[in-house]
């Protein structure tokens, strides 16, 4: 059994390599079911939850992503997440491999939004707006760079020394990067406005959007968060990444109680998409909005790529 710690995660899973597994993963399909959560009674008065979430390729892999989240932790100055990532072979049962979860998750999640954006964004898209600077929003403009001309990026968060020490590393990676200093004005110029936050109310209005504008939602993976109000839904073609997205996100709850959007209104997934079932973008002027809530199938994609690249 071979171990893959975070630097020999990371090497494996850059973004123009992943970008294409993951489309390759799509097409394909996997066995995904629904993943496993369970409650830990800490014993100090905190609690945890761990996630198991399993995906598999009969007769090839097997992966099972083990997500520990504590939040008590922060009281104790360590990060509140923790993940591991186990590969199978899928016709023994054999270890394979255990990797970073976290590396996974965080490159995947970046590189699934920037593949969605090759069939909605623009292909002259540019300039990013993009709210949020935590792991996976650090990522997500090199994800999109590796698919799209985006040169620009302005960034917003609800800490702006947060905002700040995102842009000084962007501008390392080459990016004309900026802090927001207006959000409705810097979302009104973008081509591409990307949200990874953990916000519970709207942050993003759809009166804010230019024509043309492509909105990727990236946080709101419970029914009681969210980054974009009822606008931002109307008068757009909204995709999402899995069918669960609806059930999932807030994003999306919201808007389909209110009869905003009704289910016919989602055309599509991101399968769906990478196969051809259903057409991307049409034209320059409309807007687009990709909803996604993550899938196991990602993981196993990622973890079958850090695999490969070291066997």
């Amino acid at each position: 059994m071979k171990f893959f710690d975070t630097p020999a995660t990371r090497e494996a899973l850059d973004f123009a390599t992943l970008i294409p597994s993951l489309k390759k993963a799509f097409v394909k399909g996997c066995e995904v079911p629904l993943r496993h959560s369970h409650t830990i009674n800490s014993g100090d008065g905190n609690s945890g939850t761990v996630l198991i979430m399993p995906a598999w390729e009969a007769d090839r892999y097997l992966g099972i992503k083990t997500v520990n989240i504590f939040p008590g932790n922060q009281g104790r100055g360590m990060p509140g997440l923790h993940s591991t990532y186990v590969l199978y072979d899928a016709s023994t049962g054999e270890p394979l491999a255990q990797m970073d979860g976290n590396e996974i998750t965080s490159r995947r999640t970046a590189a699934a939004s920037a593949l969605a954006a090759t069939f909605l964004a623009r292909d002259d898209s540019s300039h990013m707006v993009l709210l949020g600077a935590g792991r996976v929003a650090s990522l997500v403009p090199s994800a999109y760079r590796s698919q799209l001309p985006i040169t620009h990026v302005e960034v917003w968060d609800i800490y702006p020394e947060s905002a700040a020490r995102l842009v000084q590393q962007l501008r390392g990676e080459g990016f004309n990067a900026a802090v927001v200093a207006s959000l409705p004005d810097s979302v009104a110029r973008a081509d591409v406005v990307s949200c990874a936050t953990l916000a519970t109310e709207s942050i993003v209005r759809g009166s804010w959007l230019k024509a043309g504008t492509h909105l990727d939602l990236i946080g709101s993976f419970t029914p009681q968060m969210r980054e974009a109000d009822d606008d931002c839904f109307r008068h757009a073609r909204v995709f999402v990444d899995t069918d669960e997205a609806p059930r999932k996100s807030g994003d999306l709850i919201g808007p389909l109680s209110r009869n905003v959007i009704s289910p016919a209104d989602l055309n599509g997934t991101l399968a769906a998409l990478c196969r051809g079932d259903v057409g991307g973008r049409f034209d320059g002027s409309e807007r687009t909005v990709f909803k996604a809530v993550g899938t196991a199938l990602e993981d196993l994609a990622a973890a079958v790529q850090v695999y490969e690249q070291h066997v």
